[in-house]
């Protein structure tokens, strides 16, 4: 017993005394990313060796990143990316504790990256395996059993066959089992983990959506040759009535005519104002005598009636935008389509749909784009309720149903995109804002759908006493001390 102790003194003797530089330490602690004391630590544990105490550091951290797993993360960030050509979008929210760590760089770094890999894994369906539907493993297992090659193997074996097959099929589908796009020596799963050891707090991917442009459309496969030509002879055939049905009073009509003089620069500030074509806006001014807001009012009911007619065609082409509120606590992602990637890629199309993003995110009660959106179901059962309060039993039964008619639109309406005042100018709802824009361009064009994320929505918040668990954390540190002390022999 006595000779133990002095050998084990001997061996600390014998350790060299390494000295470790403070440079060595940096650098250790920019490639970590871990603490000043941490680095120190693991460079004089590894001898000094640089990369030994990386790996020694990776170690710590993802035990350390392993017990952070139970706690609450309900602050974080909200991250987009839409790649180049606005033709893929996504919204992706990822979580930490608090808002502290939430506005540091390396945690929006990392969440910008998280958005970035999301896009890139085109198979991705959700965050975790955990995350897959219970349902279509089942269905999955059933056919993977009946299959031929199953048929002639063993029994016994057949079960491990299919769940190695199963567990495959889903983790190609999980977002956290995919190669980091960064670094794939490692997985999203890992990046994670070393960023949870490396910030100290717990980090989590909550849900992400992705936009592919058009997916699940028609699309226009007309012949445009054969249309042009189409749209000729109509023309053709419409002049030839029109000639016909003229009366020979129009002669003396327009001999009767004052000649007005409409100058460029008149053309020019109608085009700024309204968007319309020049020869449009020349022939507006004309009709209305020269006067510039009548020339306003002629060119918007021609294009308001332009825009009905073009509601019929299929727009399948178009962009993908995203808004994201100073903080990053709240998120946007809309579609908005139109007939030819010509005006997708235009300035003015390209503006409206951004106006569409930034309007979303200002809408705080929208659910849906358009009132025939709702939901059947719910409308039903609000008529239900409505038509049973006391206020409706007190009316005459021939105006109540109209009483909540109007109710049920006036709900339904607040809660729709197109119904909502613009912004910008809210003289003109959405739906005007984009029969104005149909018009102008000369497209059909729609809001297809939209998604909004607001950070931590549905999650538990933290509301820990900070200082009680400090002094929770204190007092198990020194009864472990305690315990220590207990347990050592006595010499």
């Amino acid at each position: 017993k006595e000779e133990a102790p002095k050998e084990e003194k001997k061996e600390e003797a014998a350790k060299p005394a390494i000295t470790i530089s403070a440079k060595d330490v940096k650098a250790l602690r920019d490639k970590s990313g871990a603490g000043m004391m941490d680095c120190k630590k693991a460079l004089t544990e590894c001898g000094g060796d640089f990369e030994e105490a990386v790996v020694w550091l990776r170690k710590k951290g993802m035990a350390s990143a392993d017990k952070k797993a139970s706690r609450i993360a309900a602050e974080g960030g909200i991250a987009q990316y839409i790649h180049a050509g606005a033709r893929l979008g996504v919204l992706v929210e990822v979580n930490c504790e608090t808002d502290f760590v939430a506005r540091g760089d390396r945690f929006k770094e990392l969440v910008n990256d998280i958005a970035m890999q999301t896009a890139a894994c085109m198979d991705i369906e959700y965050v975790s395996p955990e995350d897959a539907d219970p349902a279509m493993i089942a269905a999955e297992k059933d056919v993977q059993m009946k299959m031929e090659d199953m048929l002639s193997k063993p029994e016994n074996i057949r079960e491990k066959i299919v769940q190695g097959r199963l567990d495959k099929m889903v983790n190609e589908k999980a977002l956290l089992k995919q190669d980091f796009i960064k670094d794939t020596s490692k997985t999203v799963e890992e990046l994670i983990k070393e960023a949870t050891a490396e910030i100290g707090e717990k980090i989590s991917i909550r849900r992400f959506v992705k936009y592919n442009l058009g997916e699940g459309m028609e699309k226009r496969e007309e012949d445009f040759a054969a249309e042009v030509e189409a749209q000729t002879q109509a023309l053709k055939a419409k002049a030839e009535e029109k000639k016909e049905e003229a009366p020979k009073e129009e002669k003396k009509e327009e001999a009767a005519k004052p000649a007005i003089t409409i100058s460029a620069k008149d053309v020019k500030a109608l085009r700024d104002k309204s968007g319309a074509g020049m020869m449009d806006c020349k022939k507006a001014l004309t009709e209305c005598g020269g006067d510039f807001e009548e020339a306003v009012v002629w060119l918007r009911k021609k294009g308001m009636a332009s825009a009905d007619k073009k509601a019929s065609r299929i727009a399948a082409e178009g962009g993908i935008a995203q808004y994201i509120h100073a903080g990053a606590r709240l998120g946007v992602l809309v579609e908005v389509n139109c007939e030819t990637d010509f005006v997708a890629r235009g300035d003015r199309f390209k503006e409206l749909v951004n106006d569409i993003a930034m309007q979303t995110a200002a809408c705080m009660d929208i659910e849906y784009v358009s009132p025939e959106d709702a939901d059947p179901a719910m409308i039903a059962a609000e008529k239900d309720v409505q038509m049973k309060m006391e206020d409706m039993l007190s009316k005459p039964e021939n105006i109540r149903e109209k009483i909540v008619q109007g109710r049920l639109d006036k709900m339904v309406n607040e809660k729709a995109l197109l119904k909502q005042d613009f912004i910008k100018d809210t003289s003109k709802t959405v739906e005007e804002l984009i029969k104005e824009a149909t018009a102008e361009i000369g497209e059909k064009i729609s809001i297809r759908r939209f998604v909004k994320y607001n950070l931590g929505e549905g999650m538990e918040k933290r509301e820990e006493d900070f200082a009680a668990e400090v002094e929770a954390q204190t007092q198990a540190l020194k009864a472990k001390a305690e315990e220590k002390k207990e347990e050592a022999p006595k010499e």
